[in-house]
């Protein structure tokens, strides 16, 4: 992406829409973690171990 300082009202608007949809995303996660925590655990050592086995 380039750096401009200068954005239009629909980059901003995009930005602010995108913004809010990565909090509810977020905070959707958070939820599931506190509902379902061993499902959560499993999908953190499931992410964990694809992490430790990607090679560049």
């Amino acid at each position: 992406m380039t750096e401009n300082t200068a954005k239009s009202p629909e980059q901003l608007d995009r930005l602010r829409r995108r913004a809010a949809f990565l909090r509810e995303l977020e905070e959707a996660r958070a939820l599931r973690d506190r509902i379902a925590p061993r499902r959560a655990r499993v999908r953190q050592l499931r992410e964990a171990m694809r992490r430790a086995t990607y090679h560049h």
